[in-house]
């Protein structure tokens, strides 16, 4: 898990760094801010198609190589960003490498959730998402902290190096093969059919672009609205990091559990913290109080609703993968792209949280219809068992507690 978890901090971390290197980048590339945000949105949109198409075109090939091979490709995609003197060619160089992150994640999460077990799926994958979210407590501030110091180029040569090392450590350590089983393209291709797939990466897709379209813009909000000096606003992106790993772990841990709860009270928690930062962002204890929760709250329901997604898809958890992560994109493609034509109305610094605040309510309308299905399927305990199928004539036994029915019986009409 701490492997791959290493792994995704490195993507966690160019995916994200780019928010606190925006003022920089447009300086020198010669355009506006929201128009370099588009790097941001590039990667994100090579993401959601990257992830599926790579899941498919590496299904039969070994895991470990695919890692490894997704971490080269990964590394050289910055070191021609890095190189890069036009907009155009840094633009294109991060869709190859969203397609290269896109190829990482979907293998990782299987090998993490295959390697913990269904009982404890949410837990493993909040454990290898914990790299993404410490990227925001560790990478993304080291990385605006040495664009500072070096030039925004810098630190693309350093994760261009420590992707290299990465790919060492992964084809050392990640075991040849963990899936018994032959692939099948068929198989992965018609668990697209499971109703409660599309509804669990509606739900991603929502939360993530209620976070994002604050968080892309979060620099020039911090300096310009908030009044807080460029050099302190690493630090500020140091809180919204801590509040991610802390909400990764926190809904891990208890998404197991009780998913809907967690996803659903995380949901309504992010609309409202982003809707205050909206009106006290120009306060600065507030904004940065403020931007903390944000991670917090949105980054806790992302484990349980990867879970679900894996879980949902059965015998063929690949592709399923592959499309959550194209689902937390889609998010992010959509909330950066929106916020940054809000940014240029009349709403001004105000646009992007507000924006924010309205997509990451409708994150509810998905949330609500699984939480009708697990009623309906006569769970009101909210445990796994509610919201997964089973094979038919499967059951569930608890300890001195007859089996429950068989999942055959408790399917929803959806």
């Amino acid at each position: 898990m701490f492997v791959l978890a290493a792994g995704t901090f490195l993507m966690g971390t160019t995916e994200f760094m780019i928010a606190g290197l925006l003022p920089e980048m447009a300086a020198d590339l010669g355009f506006s801010i929201p128009h370099t945000g588009l790097l941001i949105t590039a990667f994100a949109v090579g993401m959601i198609v990257g992830s599926p198409l790579m899941a498919v075109a590496t299904l039969r090939m070994p895991q470990r190589l695919t890692l490894t091979l997704a971490l080269l490709v990964f590394a050289a995609g910055h070191v021609v960003v890095a190189l890069s003197t036009t907009f155009a060619v840094a633009l294109g160089a991060r869709v190859v490498t969203a397609l290269a992150t896109g190829a990482f994640w979907s293998v990782a999460a299987v090998v993490a959730t295959r390697a913990a077990g269904a009982a404890n799926s949410s837990r493993a994958l909040g454990a290898v998402i914990g790299g993404l979210t410490l990227a925001n407590v560790i990478g993304v501030p080291i990385g605006s902290f040495a664009g500072q110091l070096t030039g925004w180029r810098g630190p693309f040569w350093a994760l261009a190096i420590l992707a290299t090392v990465g790919a060492t450590v992964i084809g050392r350590f990640i075991p040849h093969n963990t899936d018994a089983t032959t692939p099948s393209i068929r198989s992965e291709l018609t668990a697209l059919r499971n109703g409660r797939l599309w509804l669990a990466l509606t739900a991603s897709a929502a939360i993530m672009g209620g976070v994002l379209a604050t968080y892309s813009y979060i620099t020039p909000i911090l300096t310009d609205r908030t009044g807080i000096p460029s050099n302190l606003v690493p630090l500020v992106l140091v809180g919204f990091g801590a509040g991610a790993l802390a909400g990764t772990t926190f809904g891990g841990r208890i998404g197991d559990r009780h998913p809907m709860t967690t996803t659903i009270t995380g949901a309504i928690a992010t609309a409202v913290i982003l809707a205050l930062f909206t009106t006290l962002a120009a306060q600065p204890v507030a904004a940065i109080a403020l931007v903390a929760l944000m991670g917090l709250a949105g980054f806790a329901v992302n484990p349980v609703l990867s879970a679900m997604a894996v879980q949902f898809a059965g015998n063929a958890p690949t592709l399923a993968a592959a499309l959550s992560t194209s689902a937390f994109n889609v998010g992010i493609a959509a909330g950066s792209w929106v916020a940054g034509l809000a940014l240029g109305t009349g709403l001004g610094l105000a646009g992007p949280s507000m924006v924010g605040a309205l997509i990451a309510l409708t994150t509810l309308v998905p949330l609500v219809a699984l939480a009708v299905i697990a009623r309906r399927r006569a769970h009101p305990d909210g445990s796994w068992a509610a919201l997964t199928s089973r094979p038919k004539g499967a059951t569930t036994a608890r300890p001195n507690q007859p089996a429950s029915r068989p999942a055959a019986q408790l399917e929803p009409a959806c």
